[in-house]
């Protein structure tokens, strides 16, 4: 006799599981991303991430060896969004002194008034991690270094198309890191000071040596 489909032994369907799982992976770093742009690395307790994650402690340890493990996959997973935006602005038609414009405007805007999630968690962490953390460290500079790559390219573009003057003597590279060594340098002092001057001036200073 033929068993009826309704009372038949199913497999879980592990795919769903697989996906419950990335989601509460993803949810942590989301919350703990929002908890530390806003009051940095220090102040946020596990507890408070899984308070406000709605998460078991439990769960926390599956993912996470440790808060530095977690802080690590954190600041790792906010490069991999920030590459996107780097490629979208890299992908428009426009020229190259533009696309480094458009990049640097956002960055100004965002700053401006207070501290946007976007920005602020590489000026905290900046400051408060390099000596705490090694892991921490490697991964900051390592998402330093992937921008700065990417500026090089579009000052290099820049070059080609003639849309960004080119200085006598400097490397691209060079200039790369003057501009996002500055940036971030005035971002901090920006947050110190409680007033938009020190970004006016490496505005003023960025637009100047892009030919704007």
């Amino acid at each position: 006799m033929s068993i009826p489909n309704s009372i038949k032994h199913t497999q879980p369907d592990n795919s769903l599981s697989n996906i419950a799982l990335s989601n509460t992976r993803d949810h942590l770093l989301t919350t703990g991303y929002k908890l530390i742009a806003q009051k940095g690395f220090t102040a946020v307790g596990i507890k408070q991430i899984l308070d406000t994650a709605g998460v078991p402690k439990g769960s926390f340890y599956h993912y996470f060896a440790s808060k530095e493990a977690f802080g690590e996959a954190i600041i790792s997973h906010y490069f991999t969004q920030y590459k996107q935006r780097l490629d979208t602005i890299g992908s428009q038609d426009v020229s190259a002194q533009q696309k480094l414009y458009n990049y640097f405007q956002n960055w100004y805007d965002t700053q401006q008034s207070g501290c946007a999630h976007e920005k602020c968690l590489v000026v905290k962490l900046s400051a408060e991690v390099s000596d705490m953390s090694e892991p921490m460290r490697k991964v900051l500079y390592a998402g330093y270094q992937q921008t700065i790559t990417w500026l090089a390219t579009q000052i290099k573009a820049g070059w080609a198309d003639g849309s960004v003057p080119h200085p006598a003597n400097v490397a691209a590279e060079s200039m790369a890191k003057r501009w996002y060594f500055a940036w971030l340098g005035a971002s901090l002092v920006t947050k110190i000071s409680q007033t938009d001057t020190p970004l006016a001036e490496v505005w003023l200073m960025t637009t100047t040596a892009m030919g704007r």
